[in-house]
């Protein structure tokens, strides 16, 4: 997209968008990219309020605790030093102190990080340095500590490293994004010598684009499903046509393109995106390829949901989105056909469905440019995640041997386990708030730093819910924060659980729990809060269906009059 084409939206409606309020600092001009991140951020339905702060005062904003930046009470910050005007400030370093320049702008950084942190509750994303090459030392520099090109290498590496340490700080790769154009088409030297302006125009939309998909994901909106069509997507050919022996598959030919797809998919599943399969097809010889070809990537193993017949697509990604219990937002459809992927975003407006490219050879890149699947969070659970939906597929099978759903749940032999958060669950922790939309009465996202405070401070009490079954292990699938108030009374700042057990009566047994815990604790009353949202509408009437009383626009309970919750969950 160019930018006069996103500039376009910034005449349209934004007052019923979700409002996010964004802070931008550079040490160049950054008016024509405030334009572009709040233009962008209408292309996904999102109303930007941004703060742009006056040229080059990273210092006065970030340090000064009464500055506009603090009072503008941003939830993302967005800072950026441009590579241009670092290499002036390179050029005045002493030759015998350039080893050390990068740990020296790596140390002011870190020191910005730090004190925006212990200000304000805002995300920090931090653009890395395009890595721009003086051409002083050649080829060589890559071999010479002292020059720029390794200079700023290192200070991209740096950086990747210490926001691993800052859990509210993000790094959107602008270096990757200009290594994908050529610096020529990232920077516009006139724009640059006649306003200070360092990213070209047209580079801008990309850049927008790095900074809303980083914002979406740690807010709670992103991508957890890859569903794949078979012929001539992840291999070429029409398998009940032309037989396994013939589909293009492997090294190759053009097997190679379509081998290139399942590397990649495969890769996604690993990280804990959920593989499903959409196919026009008998199941059986569908299946096929998976189980027999020598050079098949992915396996059935790899695949949660495997839908192959006649009905149309529409209908068999309603059944998947079923049996997956994800929003059909969260879902990304890949296939070849334009008549397939039209008739899903006629039918199925919500499901992300890509225009690939008609040469297979281009698929692969194509998907990669589009950054689909940007995450704030990853845990060792996600790794877990396919192999958990394929357990939920063999419960689903397991039910319809009984009459009733008592008989069910007694037949599953569920143990929960309760526990206080450990150092150990917090990245988890953090994961459920961030990505939790439907079970989520507050709908309020914490960060690891900040799961990490509430569990070492007397103001809260955490609580974390681990259940497993007959068939497997569902993982940490709820969470519950009590904040202690006054007067016996304790808040239920957070209650969070994953729709992949409802129906099991896990909201009950952690309403048993919650009680036992605060009763324990010396609490009275518990208080609770339903704050509204497009798509936890789920939960509006739990709290009445828990037992509590409505008061003054909260929920409370009397845990001394509490009548524990039967359910079919022991405790381990």
């Amino acid at each position: 997209m160019l930018f006069k084409d996103l500039k376009k939206n910034l005449t349209k409606d934004f007052s019923s968008l979700p409002v996010f309020r964004l802070a931008l600092l550079g040490d160049s001009a950054t008016q024509f990219l405030a334009k572009a991140i709040r233009a962008y951020g209408y292309e996904e339905k999102i109303n930007f309020e941004v703060f742009e702060a006056d040229f080059d005062q990273f210092d006065h904003q970030i340090l000064d605790a009464n500055s506009e930046l603090y009072h503008s009470n941003p939830q993302f910050i967005v800072l950026y030093l441009a590579a241009e005007k670092l290499l002036y400030r390179f050029a005045a370093t002493p030759l015998a102190e350039r080893t050390a320049f990068s740990e020296q702008v790596l140390s002011q950084i870190q020191n910005w990080w730090k004190t925006v942190a212990a200000r304000c509750k805002a995300k920090i994303i931090h653009l890395n340095f395009i890595e721009l090459n003086d051409a002083v030392f050649g080829h060589y520099a890559a071999k010479t500590a002292s020059s720029f090109p390794y200079q700023i290498k290192k200070l991209n590496l740096e950086l990747m490293n210490l926001a691993r340490e800052h859990k509210h700080v993000f790094i959107a790769d602008v270096a990757g994004l200009s290594n994908l154009v050529g610096y020529a088409s990232a920077h516009d030297p006139r724009l640059y010598v006649t306003s200070k302006v360092t990213f070209a125009l047209d580079f801008l939309p990309a850049v927008a684009k790095a900074v809303t998909d980083i914002v979406r994901a740690s807010s709670g909106s992103f991508k957890k499903c890859l569903i794949l069509d078979l012929d001539n997507t992840i291999w070429g050919g029409v398998i009940g046509d032309d037989g396994m022996e013939n589909i293009q598959i492997g090294e190759l030919g053009m097997g190679h393109a379509f081998d290139a797809l399942q590397r990649w998919a495969k890769e996604l599943k690993q990280r804990g995106i959920i593989l499903a399969v959409c196919s026009k097809n008998e199941e059986e010889t569908a299946k096929q390829p998976f189980r027999e070809h020598p050079e098949m990537i992915l396996r059935l193993e790899d695949i949660a949901v495997f839908v192959a017949n006649w009905n149309n697509k529409a209908e068999n990604l309603k059944q998947i989105q079923a049996v997956l219990n994800i929003g059909f937002d969260s879902m990304v459809f890949l296939d070849d056909s334009p008549f397939e992927r039209n008739l899903v975003r006629e039918l199925l407006p919500a499901v992300t469905v890509t225009e690939l490219p008609e040469d297979p050879a281009l698929y692969v890149s194509h998907l990669r440019s589009l950054n689909l699947f940007e995450t704030a969070s990853f845990s060792e659970e996600d790794l877990q995640r396919t192999r958990q939906y394929q357990n939920e597929i063999k419960r689903a099978d397991f039910q319809k041997a009984f009459a009733s759903i008592d008989d069910y749940l007694k037949n599953l032999e569920m143990h929960s386990t309760v526990r206080a958060f450990d150092d150990f669950s917090v990245p988890r922790i953090a994961q459920l708030t961030q990505r939790s939309n439907q079970f989520n009465l507050r709908t309020v996202r914490y960060s690891e730093a900040e799961i990490g405070a509430m569990r070492h401070s007397a103001e809260f009490m955490t609580l974390a819910f681990h259940l497993s079954d007959k068939f497997g292990d569902h993982g940490l699938i709820g969470i519950v924060v009590l904040k202690k108030l006054a007067d016996e009374t304790a808040f239920i700042d957070t209650w969070i659980m994953s729709c992949r057990v409802l129906k099991r009566g896990m909201d009950e047994f952690i309403v048993n729990q919650m009680v036992k815990h605060a009763r324990d604790a010396g609490f009275r009353r518990l208080l609770g809060e339903y704050l509204p949202t497009p798509k936890n509408k789920m939960v509006k009437e739990l709290y009445a269906q828990m037992g509590f009383s409505s008061a003054d626009g909260r929920w409370e309970l009397d845990t001394k009059q509490f009548n524990e919750f039967k359910t079919y969950i022991s405790e381990k």
